[in-house]
C-alpha cells in the first residue's frame, strides 16, 4: 500500500500534464519580418510618428517612425 501512493501521485500528475498540454493547442506562430525604407516624401525634421506614418500611408506602407540622431522618418511594411 505504501508504494502505490507514490505511484498514483505520479500518474495523476502526468495526466494533469497531459491535458494542461493539449488544451493549448498548436503553439507555433509565424512573425513576419518588417522591412524598413526612408521616406520618399518626408519633408523636415520627424517629431511625430504619427505624422510619418501617415505619410508612409501615401506611399503604400503600413506604417512608419522617427528614427536616428537627424530624426528621419523611415516607412515599415511587412516583408
Amino acid at each position: 500500500m505504501a508504494r502505490s501512493v507514490p505511484f498514483l501521485s505520479t500518474i495523476f500528475l502526468l495526466l494533469l500534464l497531459l491535458l494542461a498540454t493539449a488544451e493549448m493547442g498548436p503553439t507555433m506562430v509565424a512573425e513576419a519580418r518588417t522591412c524598413e525604407s526612408k521616406s520618399h516624401r518626408f519633408k523636415g525634421p520627424c517629431l511625430s510618428d504619427t505624422n510619418c506614418g501617415s505619410v508612409c500611408r501615401t506611399e503604400r506602407f503600413t506604417g512608419g517612425h522617427c528614427r536616428g540622431f537627424r530624426r528621419r522618418c523611415f516607412c515599415t511594411k511587412h516583408c
